[in-house]
């Protein structure tokens, strides 16, 4: 008897089961055939508007019907054509949505790259209805491209109201206050935009570039840092950390910075590539190492002859490049400076013996007390080696003059590749004083070597 009981409400439980996945399997057709009968009543809808502007192009009702399919189905340039006939119609046949009409044909424009049309549509649109997302980003984007960022920054403000979580609002708006020089309200903005988008390395470029602008220096260093591998934004990034970097007096990483960003030569705006070259350059030339500066300087003159000071720099450094001697008397370190100096003095005077009694080393120049002797006369003479290529004053020779007082000296010799003022020589023409400029000094450069080596042969004969 239990056992029959149990055959029965079994064979009950499979009645139930199979009635119920029956029953959702209807369902589930029912389900599925929605979206068709949707697609087969919008393909009905579709034929009969189409008929209807066989019969008249301008028949208002079927453009609705035509153009929103279109627009439904990313058919731009269609869509664009038939809201663009609806724009026309819409200025006699007042039933018509003419904000709607001007929305949909400005962001087909948009997607088609017709900027100026989509900005026509977009602005009536938006005198139409002011708080509308769409019309407030995509205008204020329009702007932004423009280079108009005060009304860039007014639309998108309307924009991030009616949507607060939007990423590229937020980050348009705060590129918009970064061009506008408006970093500390950028700031959050774009912190905001990476909240939602932290994968927007964009955003973090700009960022980092607040960071800068406000003197944040370490922050925006480990973001650019961070970029410089990125294939679109590196060699930006790249820019800026080596600026840093020679801002801190640490020339070797910005060279670091700089040649990796070169490398990006090919994906970097024109304007970023001729600074980086130039900033390359200059560190270079800080690190003495000319010859790769000069050739970074030759490819600058040769895209804009007239870069910042390119040409006078190539004029300078090419001399100092072909000439050694030149090259350690104006950037060598100071013990080379001190040890050519020596040089000079030791074979000043061919046919005399010259005994060094002092080096003074200043900031500003450098003063070897020497005692020379020759055939005819011995004295004390005092030369004085200036570091510069400017003007050198009265002031400096005074003294220079002071100095030759002070330790009884009978003549002082003063060598530089600067010019000497006209009030510098004045003040020597009745004191024994020699002012040797850079033709001269360049002569004595060139012959130092020849010279030393032949007071050397004369000391050991």
């Amino acid at each position: 008897m239990n056992s029959m009981i149990i055959i029965v409400g079994g064979i009950g439980i499979l009645i139930v089961a199979v009635v119920v996945v029956i029953v959702l399997a209807d369902r589930s057709k029912q389900d599925d055939s929605k979206p068709n009968k949707r697609a087969q009543t919008q393909g009905i809808r579709f034929k009969q508007a189409n008929k209807r502007l066989e019969q008249n192009p301008r028949d208002p009702e079927a453009l609705l019907v035509v153009g929103n399919i279109y627009f439904q189905e990313h058919k731009w340039d269609a869509a664009f054509k038939i809201y663009g006939i609806l724009g026309e119609l819409s200025m006699t046949h007042k039933d018509l949505d003419e904000f709607e009409i001007q929305l949909r044909y400005g962001l087909a424009a948009l997607e088609l790259g017709k900027q100026d049309d989509a900005y026509k549509a977009l602005l009536l649109a938006r005198s139409l209805q002011m708080n509308n997302f769409d019309v407030n980003y995509n205008l204020g984007v329009l702007e932004f491209q423009r280079k108009n960022y005060e009304k860039a920054a007014h639309a998108l403000i309307q924009a991030c109201k009616q949507n607060p979580e939007h990423p590229q609002a937020l980050r348009y708006l705060g590129d918009a206050f970064v061009n506008l020089g408006k970093y500390k309200e950028a700031l959050p903005l774009i912190r905001k935009a990476i909240d939602f988008a932290p994968a927007d390395k964009v955003c973090l470029y700009t960022l980092a570039n607040c960071y800068f602008e406000l003197g944040r220096i370490e922050q925006a260093l480990n973001i650019f840092s961070h970029l410089r591998l990125d294939p679109v934004l590196g060699a930006g990034a790249c820019l800026h950390a080596g600026i840093i970097h020679m801002t801190q007096h640490q020339e070797v990483s910005a060279i670091q910075d700089f040649e990796i960003g070169l490398k990006y030569d090919k994906h970097c705006s024109p304007e970023v590539l001729i600074e980086m070259r130039y900033r390359l350059a200059t560190a270079y030339l800080g690190q003495n190492e000319i010859g790769k500066a000069l050739s970074l300087l030759e490819l600058i003159r040769v895209d804009n002859p007239g870069y910042k000071d390119v040409t006078v720099l190539i004029d300078r450094y090419q001399e100092l490049n072909a000439n050694k001697n030149y090259q350690i008397f104006m950037l060598a370190p100071n013990a080379d400076f001190i040890a050519l100096c020596r040089k000079i003095v030791l074979s000043y005077y061919v046919k005399g013996k010259v005994k060094i009694l002092n080096i003074a080393n200043r900031s500003e120049w450098v003063d070897i007390t020497t005692e020379v002797e020759t055939a005819k006369w011995s004295d004390t003479i005092i030369f004085r080696f200036i570091r510069t290529l400017g003007s050198i004053g009265e002031l400096v020779i005074r003294d220079f003059h002071a100095r030759l007082k002070e330790v009884k000296a009978g003549k002082g010799i003063c060598l530089s590749c600067g010019k000497y003022s006209d009030e510098a020589r004045r003040y020597t023409e009745a004191r024994i004083i020699d002012l040797i400029e850079k033709e001269k000094l360049m002569e004595i450069l060139n012959t130092v070597d020849a010279r030393m080596n032949s007071s050397t042969a004369m000391a050991h004969k």
